[in-house]
């Protein structure tokens, strides 16, 4: 049995891989064990741990879900905020309060507004019996936007107990991530309350919103924040190819969309520069594309070999990969080979060491990994 989540209950841990994912026996990875926690879920985007035997998980849909004693509860959390759900929009990404065990803040990032006016909303709440209570906005992304697309949307605690929220380019807006006076196509900075830091790196900039604490930016939906050394990565979208990761720095400029290696889905060159003075490089170029989403850093006892190594989770390539790290420095990318061939939208690292997937589909699943054998 195991020890979380009351996952003695869940009825796929007795079954074959094979048979869990509906995939033949003789293309199954012998290394690696996968079980199918849940499904029916509506495009998953998010999920953390209120506790040991509790996940959260955000729909873009519009609808939290709470998996507990083995199982999905059928009724969503009431209460939830409303969202703006179309296309990309909607519930998206969850984060914990550093002292969440003695205030029960959650964050939830979401797309706020209509078709014609929206943006990239940070709100915070609690959980009292299956309801989102004490909800306050935190932060929302000026100037709204019209489309419905690229919100970035991923959030992290800083060791500082700093929030970052990155704020995507909107897509047809991607001339304003060169722009300080707009969060568009930035990762902002704030207070667990939504306050502006006293030392954000444009606080003193008349000309700059002061929340801004990187820019030049397309799509950024992975964030993570390493406790042991403060060290900020990201990942982010990039068009036909050109996907990135990213060592984040106040202040730094990572080019968008003055520098990319990809080019646009017409076919069209959209820069000449690959590389500009005073624009950062990435340590990472994907491509052809991978659409990188979730990410985390794995910290556990399953994976011993993968410990301070990155995982990031991809929508079109259908795979994970694992990005070996040491110190600031990229060692190796590789793809772990689950052979799901399903499109992964989160990766998180539960309390027992093992993965917990989330796949990207209208009916999308919860899935845990660990190692085979």
């Amino acid at each position: 049995m195991h020890a979380f989540l009351g996952l003695s209950c869940v009825k796929s841990v007795a079954l074959p891989l094979a048979v869990v994912l509906g995939t033949s026996a003789a293309v199954a990875e012998p290394d690696y064990r996968v079980e199918t926690l849940a499904d029916g879920l509506e495009h998953p985007w998010a999920l953390v741990w209120l506790d040991e035997n509790r996940i959260l998980i955000s729909e873009r849909a519009g609808r939290l879900r709470v998996f507990e004693d083995g199982s999905l509860r059928p009724d969503p959390v009431a209460d939830v905020p409303a969202s703006f759900v179309a296309a990309q929009g909607g519930l998206q990404d969850l984060v914990l309060h550093p002292d969440h065990a003695e205030n029960g803040w959650i964050y939830l990032s979401l797309a706020h507004g209509d078709a014609s006016a929206n943006a990239t909303r940070v709100v915070r709440g609690r959980l009292d019996d299956n309801r989102w209570v004490d909800n306050e906005i935190i932060f929302t992304a000026a100037p709204s936007k019209a489309t419905a697309v690229h919100y970035g949307a991923r959030m992290v605690f800083m060791n500082d107990g700093s929030l970052l929220v990155s704020v995507g380019d909107g897509f047809n807006l991607r001339e304003e991530a060169q722009r300080l006076d707009s969060h568009i196509g930035s990762i902002v900075r704030i207070t667990d309350s939504g306050e502006v830091p006293p030392d954000n790196p444009f606080l003193d900039r008349a000309d700059a919103l002061p929340e801004i604490y990187s820019y030049g930016h397309r799509n950024v939906q992975g964030l993570v924040v390493d406790p042991a050394t403060g060290l900020v990565w990201s990942h982010e979208h990039g068009p036909r190819g050109g996907d990135e990761l990213n060592r984040i720095r106040p202040g730094r400029n990572y080019g968008w969309p003055v520098v990319t290696h990809g080019i646009d889905y017409s076919g069209a060159r959209i820069t000449p520069y690959t590389s500009r003075p005073g624009m950062e490089d990435p340590l990472i170029d994907w491509t052809p594309s991978i659409a990188p989403a979730g990410m985390s850093q794995y910290r556990g006892d399953l994976f011993p070999d993968w410990n301070g190594d990155l995982l990031v989770a991809s929508l079109a390539e259908r795979t994970l990969r694992r990005i070996r790290l040491d110190g600031e420095q990229v060692l190796g990318d590789e793809i772990v080979p689950l052979n799901l061939d399903r499109r992964l939208r989160d990766v998180r690292i539960g309390p027992d060491g093992a993965l917990y997937l989330l796949t990207d589909e209208a009916d999308g699943a919860l899935l845990r990994v660990t190692p085979g054998g």
